[in-house]
């Protein structure tokens, strides 16, 4: 929380696509005017509304199968995309781009999902290149790259290198630990004579979680006003009335000795003080003090995920605060976010609160023993509800894995996440605990979180004075996009209006084409551009032969500020880092043909030009060897021409019954080529068929004079020559879904089989459809690992309900 009232950081906003959300009006006490009465109110109001019609947030939640791995295994994840507002699936974004950063906050792994009605899966085989170590798994959309990255998904994961030796690889996780305290006011001011909570969290910078200790605050004389001590991870608060012209100072003390020491922000004379509290089960009570200011109309705007919850005015004066009831029920789930305005308009405090989701999903998930044997079938049912006894529809992904001790840090449930952590930043330590309503203090302790926390999605500075919002990145509605960037070659000057093509070499003949911006900027839309490729970049070089061309790199270069817990590897991980370690390497021994399996993306091989008005396979003519032959014997709808300045081809305008003269688009494997000497050099036993597009072809904002392809037998390009200044990348796609092998062992022979079976990850189903008034049976065996396996569930309804259920089974040996 920030010692200034109003949050700085950059905004968040919504694309022109946003739908539109009702808006929730409160009821107020007798002595406060609904703001829909009061002009300045309703001018914020206003404000308001245009600013979030321009912005659309979109969150997502990945489904990690497990929290820990070795290297060697897969990590696999369901995605989650959507909207901001309503958590309902999102279809906006069809490429989600999530990555592994190590402790220093580099990636080693990157991929780029599909999405396909909010909802994608993918994989990384764990390198042993890897460091053992905490990592960040982050995921986020092109739209996402606006904002801040703190509103990326961020989970922690546990990865250690068992093919290392342990001893180097071993943290220095016995140095001692250096500790800092951090204080919020409540409202974000302390003002004197006015009673009020300052939060606080205490915090061991070496894992950057939190710590128990015993806290004093003292003043400038060292005078001891009052002693603290946090209530749950680190966080807790105090209540005090600070005096003018008063210092005062934090002390945090660890086994009775003093480890740090933090001064309060500066008490104001002049300055707003905030207080929320809980009347009742029914009521808010939210109160403004300023005694040293003149009276004045403030009012009161509380919004949850940009929907408007509340809006109300009151009268403040130097003896008299102001005060709002707010009835609960008119607040939506989750994260409200109150801002108070001074007369002028202007924000002078603010205070997040948070009322636990009554709209949820409720996952029933269940085995139909407590126990199994190894090699046993294991029968598992799912239900959904939306309340109980009312059927739900949803989609939900589900994994089943052996506990074991190397998991450090547990991953939020969707419900926790979605809630509660994506609207904060930072990362929140266990959200599920805020979420356990049998905790006496989960109350508590959510309050303190709330104090511990700002708002920053957006600057209200940004939505008062009407700035509209710039968006360097657009949503990618249809597929992948490619940017780059055209510069004058010798100069580097910014080249703008020049056409660029883009093609990947293969057997599905791909073109994408783009104009270059004011700024020289282009931006290629990929369809079905799946796995590693080559790409070719280029501009006409019969015409601009002059330019440099550049790809930028996809995946996002801003970091949160995120520090990992330390990875401790000691001695009581020996047996579970031995057990993984064989595991791993007898799947890879035993079950290699399998891992390793991809499902078939469903892409269309008809070329991007659809169906051409002529096609010619070549091996169904008598092969010529020179491709002028070819060209005037066997295609009438392209003409020959030789000129002073080479040759031509001359393509019929079937439509129109007459001639282009101007050379068509020439490809090979979907590479244009604009010199037609270097394809009439070209070996035409190496080509295998040769497509013609009679009459004027469209490609986005680019008209062709016809279109004249040939494709080679292996989509290599066959040895043809590139132009020189060309760019020729590696540039990797998206992701081909792995598929997930779980050996079955249903007949006695299977069971008998001397395979070993060590698999950790017994079961993961990322697409479970449930229909509203019906369950869904899985089946799946253990393996040859005796232990306890947990089952965890989760998913979203269509209607933006979320739900997550965990339970635990034993598999025991299988006696000899």
């Amino acid at each position: 929380m920030r010692r200034t009232n109003i949050p700085k950081e950059r905004a968040s906003t919504r694309a022109a696509c946003v739908r539109m959300v009702s808006c929730f009006i409160l009821g107020l006490a007798s002595t406060v005017q609904v703001f829909a009465q009061d002009g300045a109110i309703k001018g914020i109001r206003q404000s308001f509304d245009s600013y979030r019609k321009h912005a659309l947030q979109e969150k997502l939640y990945l489904h990690i199968d497990r929290p820990a791995y070795v290297c060697g295994e897969t990590m696999r994840f369901k995605v989650y995309n959507v909207d901001g507002t309503l958590h309902q699936p999102l279809s906006m974004s069809k490429v989600v781009y999530v990555e592994v950063l190590d402790a220093a906050q580099q990636p080693v792994l990157q991929g780029k999902v599909a999405m396909e009605e909010g909802t994608g899966n993918g994989s990384f085989v764990l390198p042993v290149s890897l460091n053992s170590g905490n990592y960040t798994v982050r995921a986020y959309t092109n739209w996402m790259k606006n904002f801040s990255p703190e509103f990326y998904f961020q989970s922690p994961v546990t990865i250690v290198n068992t093919f290392r030796n342990q001893e180097q690889e071993r943290h220095v996780a016995q140095k001692p630990g250096t500790y800092a305290l951090q204080l919020f006011p409540e409202g974000g001011n302390l003002v004197a004579g006015v009673s009020g909570k300052v939060a606080f969290k205490g915090v061991d910078t070496r894992t950057g979680e939190g710590t128990s200790f015993e806290g004093e605050l003292r003043d400038q004389d060292g005078n001891l006003i009052i002693t603290f001590q946090p209530l749950k991870f680190g966080i807790g608060h105090f209540t005090f009335t600070p005096e003018r012209d008063q210092v005062y100072t934090a002390l945090l003390k660890i086994d009775g000795k003093q480890v740090a020491a933090q001064k309060l922000p500066q008490v104001y004379v002049q300055g707003y003080g905030l207080q929320v509290e809980d009347l009742n089960d029914r009521q808010l009570k939210i109160t403004l003090a300023a005694p040293a200011l003149p009276a004045e109309q403030v009012y009161l705007l509380g919004h949850a995920r940009q929907m408007i919850a509340t809006s109300a005015s009151g009268t403040l004066t130097p003896a008299t605060p102001a005060t709002f009831l707010v009835d609960k029920s008119a607040l939506a789930d989750g994260i409200t976010h109150f801002t108070v305005f001074n007369s002028q308009k202007q924000p002078v405090a603010e205070r997040l609160y948070f009322k636990r989701p009554t709209k949820e999903l409720h996952l029933k998930a269940s085995t139909e023993k407590s126990s199994y044997a190894t090699r046993e079938k294991v029968s598992l049912e799912l239900m959904s509800e939306a309340v109980p006894e009312h059927p739900a529809s949803a989609n939900l992904s589900l994994a089943v894995y052996r506990l074991d001790s190397l998991a450090t840090v547990p991953p939020a449930a969707i419900d926790a996440y979605l809630w509660l952590s994506s609207d904060l930043k930072g990362i929140i330590e266990n959200p599920s605990y805020y979420f356990d309503t049998q905790n006496p203090d989960a109350d508590e302790a959510l309050d303190n979180l709330m104090l511990t926390h700002g708002w920053s999605r957006f600057r209200w500075e940004d939505i008062l004075n009407g700035k509209e919002p710039a968006y360097e990145y657009v949503p990618e509605y249809a597929g992948h996009l490619v940017r780059g960037k055209v510069t004058d070659n010798e100069t580097g000057a910014i080249a703008s209006g020049i056409k660029a093509y883009l093609a990947a070499p293969g057997k599905h003949i791909r073109m994408y084409n783009a104009t270059s911006d004011e700024k020289g900027r282009i931006q290629f839309e990929l369809k079905d551009f799946y796995g590693p490729k080559e790409i070719v970049v280029q501009t006409n070089t019969q015409r601009d032969s002059t330019y440099h061309l550049e790809i930028f790199n996809p995946f996002s270069v801003q970091y949160s500020p995120l520090e990992l817990k330390e990875l401790d590897l000691t001695e009581r991980l020996r047996q579970a880092l031995t057990e993984r370690h064989l595991a791993v390497q007898v799947q890879h021994a035993y079950q290699e043909k399998y891992l390793n399996l991809f499902r078939n993306p469903g892409v269309d091989s008809v070329a991007f030009y659809g169906k051409p008005n002529e096609q010619y396979k070549l091996d169904d003519y008598t092969r010529f060897k020179v491709m002028e032959e070819v060209m005037r014997e066997y295609v009438p709808g392209v003409q020959v021409r030789k000129r002073k300045d080479g040759f031509h081809f001359m393509v019929k305008d079937s439509p129109n019954g007459n001639l282009f003269y101007d050379n068509p688009m020439v490809l090979l494997d979907g590479v244009p080529v604009f010199d037609i000497d270097k394809i009439m050099a070209f070996d035409p036993l190496k080509v295998k068929r040769l497509d013609v597009m009679t009459g004027k072809y469209f490609n986005g904002p680019l008209t062709y004079s016809g279109l004249v392809s040939y494709a080679t037998y292996n989509g290599d390009l066959a040895g043809f020559q590139l132009d020189p200044r060309s760019l020729l990348q590696e540039y990797e796609g998206l992701q081909l879904e792995r598929e997930f092998y779980a050996p079955v062992y249903e007949e006695a022979l299977q069971q008998q089989s001397r395979l070993a079976d060590f698999r950790n990850l017994l079961y993961w189903a990322p697409d479970i459809r449930l229909q509203a008034n019906s369950g869904e049976k899985l089946s799946f065996y253990t393996s040859d690992q005796p232990g306890t396996y947990v089952v965890v569930v989760q998913g979203v309804s269509k209607d933006g309900r979320t739900g997550s259920k965990t339970f635990t089974f034993k598999v025991n040996q299988q006696p000899l």
